[in-house]
């Protein structure tokens, strides 16, 4: 048996096929969602410093779990899934955040970027979920509603109050 042999899961090869690259482009983008709020952690600055220091980790935190589920839900059908770093910087399409430190609102202004970005994307991937494996979309409908409700989090803090 071949590796790939070994591992089969219950969708046939086109609902597979489908399923595994909604699975693997949600991948690509939580790794890199996590990584970028890991690196604005590391180098915000500004009077709101702690607010948003501890808000990223809140971020990174649900990017690395909803990632690893993913990933799993992947394995499970079969679709070996593709984290790596040279993967995730040559797929992913989510803002790119440059080196340095980086204003408190300058950090927001790009989180809520990335959570629009992600958000509209998975979005879509739950639409074509929903003919190939409603399993997955089940997965996409619970990662949408956490990152919808960050969004609104992040873009509030943008607020003329």
């Amino acid at each position: 048996m071949t590796p790939k042999e070994r591992i089969t899961g219950a969708l046939n090869g086109a609902d597979r096929d489908a399923t595994g690259k909604a699975l693997q482009d949600t991948l690509v983008e939580l790794v890199d969602l996590h990584l970028s709020a890991k690196q604005a952690h590391w180098n915000v600055v500004g009077r709101f410093f702690r607010d948003v220091h501890l808000q990223l980790d809140e971020l990174v935190t649900t990017a690395r779990e909803y990632a690893d589920s993913v990933a799993e839900r992947s394995a499970a059908l079969g679709v070996p899934p593709d984290g790596r770093s040279g993967t995730v910087s040559g797929e992913s399409n989510l803002p790119k955040l440059e080196a340095g430190w980086h204003a408190d609102r300058d950090v927001v202004e790009y989180i809520v970027r990335c959570l629009e970005t992600t958000i509209h994307r998975l979005r879509a991937r739950i639409d074509e979920t929903d003919k190939t494996d409603q399993v997955t979309q089940d997965l996409l409908i619970a990662l949408a509603a956490k990152l919808e409700e960050s969004h609104w989090m992040w873009q509030a803090q943008l607020a003329e109050g």
